[in-house]
């Protein structure tokens, strides 16, 4: 298959593109770099520097190649940010993704494949894990510009077959260390613990501990970002060759408070591990957990790298290797 994909400087992006080229199909890379790293990308691979609200330049690419899918991550993703400038999520993550759409479409690319977010539930009705018919109610912008953006690709179902990929935490790098994350002001827990480890910084700060959880921490559904590459061509496959448009959750369907993170960090690098509790954050949800059974019934996937303890690892071993080189 032949793939546009926006955002291939990213976290996730970069993983999907490894997956994209060692599966052998072509594909083409669209990044502004506003916050992914041109490092991540291949020498080989061809890559466009855009943003997605750049029409003329999407046209002319889409004019030049016949893609058959677009798989788009390009988007903001930090939640206190999303509080403090909501504009700036829903210009980007909102009203840029429907721009790209539309221009696609004007060109004959109508299958889709859209970077979503478990943030879109906020806090589920109960405690159990979550279904993708839970009702949607975002509790930060973040959530609720990609819910928009969800809601576009849902009216538009006879111009567009769409896959929406809810993640839900998304954490390691990739085992040969080809990619990770880099982040200038990372909120993601298993990142700040790997700054910590290779003593980039001294400790974690815990945001909130007065949760209705069995330690008071927050409960995450923690899912290795290779894993979550993999489902991403196996969900191309799927909707190359069924055209039906679907959601999916994108986890382990197994949640770990803060604390339960921490601890077995501490186990694999002992005392270096250390926390303090803060105010919780705006925004944070109390417990979010995959039910995937919706995604195994349909995708033919099966996870690769399930292991808190390897996802640390990972993430641990490529903090090491940026920190070296001062990425």
């Amino acid at each position: 298959m032949k793939i546009l994909l926006t955002g291939g400087a990213g976290y996730i992006g970069s993983h999907v593109l490894l997956s994209i080229i060692e599966n052998k199909h072509e594909v083409v890379v669209i990044d502004d770099l506003s916050t992914g790293n041109k490092n991540l990308i291949p020498d080989n691979v061809k890559f466009i520097n855009s943003n997605i609200n750049n029409a003329e330049k999407i046209s002319n690419v889409l004019m030049k190649e016949n893609f058959d899918l677009l798989l788009h991550f390009a988007g903001f993703i930090k939640v206190e940010e999303s509080v403090q400038n909501p504009d700036k999520y829903f210009k980007n993550n909102t009203d840029n993704a429907i721009e790209l759409f539309e221009t696609c479409y004007k060109h004959n690319l109508q299958n889709i494949i859209f970077s979503s977010t478990a943030a879109a539930y906020g806090n589920p009705s109960n405690n159990e894990s979550i279904r993708e018919d839970e009702n949607l109610n975002p509790l930060n912008p973040y959530g609720e510009s990609k819910v928009k953006t969800e809601e576009y690709l849902l009216k538009n179902k006879d111009k567009f077959n769409s896959i929406i990929l809810r993640y839900f935490n998304v954490a390691g790098a990739d085992p040969e260390l080809r990619s990770g994350l880099i982040a200038n002001q990372p909120t993601h827990l298993i990142k700040i613990l790997s700054e910590v480890v290779v003593g980039k910084r001294e400790k974690i700060y815990v945001y909130g501990n007065d949760y209705n959880t069995e330690d008071g921490t927050a409960i995450r559904d923690y899912i290795h970002v290779s894993d979550l590459a993999s489902i991403h061509l196996e969900a191309a496959n799927f909707l190359l060759e069924k055209k039906i448009s679907n959601i999916f959750n994108c986890g382990y369907g197994k949640g770990y408070s803060v604390l339960d993170v921490i601890n077995i960090a501490k186990k694999i690098y002992g005392e270096k591990i250390k926390f303090e509790y803060d105010k919780r954050r705006p925004g944070d949800a109390e417990r979010l957990i995959s039910n995937v059974d919706k995604l195994h019934q349909h995708i033919n996937w099966e996870p690769q790298f399930n292991n808190l303890d390897l996802i640390i690892q990972t993430a641990v071993e490529w903090e090491k290797k940026i920190h070296e080189k001062n990425l």
